[in-house]
């Protein structure tokens, strides 16, 4: 049976670049983006897009059943920064939007769900160095008490109705191609911008504020790889800990001067602080390496190197 493929959030940062990769594996036409607002230009041009608000129940299955979709990619959430602003419509948004889509699977339309976590389910009691994909998880913040809740339903809908549900808890993912959707671990897009544009940044953390990130491609392959693997490997139904590469503002501030000798950082803290502070510092994903076979490819240097050459290339505005 040819997959049919439904993304939605194809408007942000993962989006962009995972319609791309999925339309290059799949076809073009059976790889639907989806959005409230319209997605990248290579997005739109490149196959299928349909707009749509993943809070209306009904589009959605609308949308699911005209198309044939056989897997569903769920991106749109209210992350982090952004979910502390806006209290009721993070809530409302990161949970109806999951429980509309895990709906979709128990009722038999699809086949197949992606469901991303975050680093944020974790909070200030967690163990911050290596943390084990099993600890202690006490969010703080809207953002991590949903996707708490979120992994939760997964295992539980996974159990009770068998529905194949695949999870990652996302460190800070680093792009070229899309912009931040305002997570806390956004400084680590927009210190690249700004250093090629102004050669200085003021960045929202402090210089030693360590925190788990992952370059794109990387993030983009584990998600893929995640999905393709047979059902029997999957172990872990409720996320899978994802580690990427750690480091500090100060750290990747240093490797950008290797490419750009006269860039300056400086610091200001604003309340994003406090969450980083409540994350880990590095993440211990064995349990990722032993049941699906995954491995990192871009650590610091590398990815500093590749982001500085495409950005360079392609002019991304601020």
């Amino acid at each position: 049976m040819q997959e049919r493929i439904l993304i939605i959030g194809s408007s942000g940062q993962i989006g962009t670049e995972l319609v791309i990769a999925l339309r290059q594996i799949y076809g073009d036409e059976n790889v639907i983006a989806s959005d409230i607002r319209s997605s990248s230009e290579e997005v739109m041009s490149s196959g299928p897009f349909v707009e749509m608000d993943i809070m209306n129940e009904k589009l959605l299955r609308k949308v699911v059943k005209n198309y044939k979709i056989t897997q569903v990619y769920l991106l749109a959430a209210l992350l982090s920064a952004k979910a502390e602003k806006n209290i009721a419509m993070g809530w409302q948004l990161n949970m109806r939007s999951h429980s509309h889509v895990l709906d979709l699977a128990k009722d038999g339309l699809i086949k197949k769900i992606f469901w991303p976590s975050s680093i944020a389910v974790f909070g200030p009691t967690t163990q911050k160095e290596n943390t084990p994909q099993h600890s202690i998880m006490e969010p703080n913040t809207v953002y991590g008490i949903t996707k708490l809740a979120g992994e939760r339903w997964n295992e539980y809908y996974f159990n009770k109705f068998g529905v194949d549900v695949r999870s990652l808890r996302y460190p800070g993912l680093i792009g070229w191609k899309g912009t931040p959707g305002g997570g806390t671990t956004d400084y680590a897009v927009d210190i690249f911008h700004h250093a090629i544009k102004n050669k200085k940044y003021e960045c929202f953390l402090s210089e030693n504020s360590r925190l788990p990130m992952m370059y794109m491609t990387d993030a983009i392959r584990a998600t893929i790889q995640l999905m393709e693997a047979p059902s029997k490997k999957v172990k872990i139904r409720s996320s899978y800990n994802l580690a990427g590469v750690s480091f500090t503002p100060k750290e990747i501030s240093k490797e950008i001067s290797k490419h750009i000798p006269n860039f300056e950082i400086s610091y200001n803290s604003d309340f994003r602080q406090k969450i980083a502070d409540s994350w880990p510092h590095s993440i211990n994903d064995e349990q990722a390496k032993n049941d699906w076979g995954w491995v990192l490819e871009y650590d610091l240097e590398k990815m500093t190197n590749d982001m500085i050459i495409n950005l360079k290339k392609c002019n991304v505005p601020i």
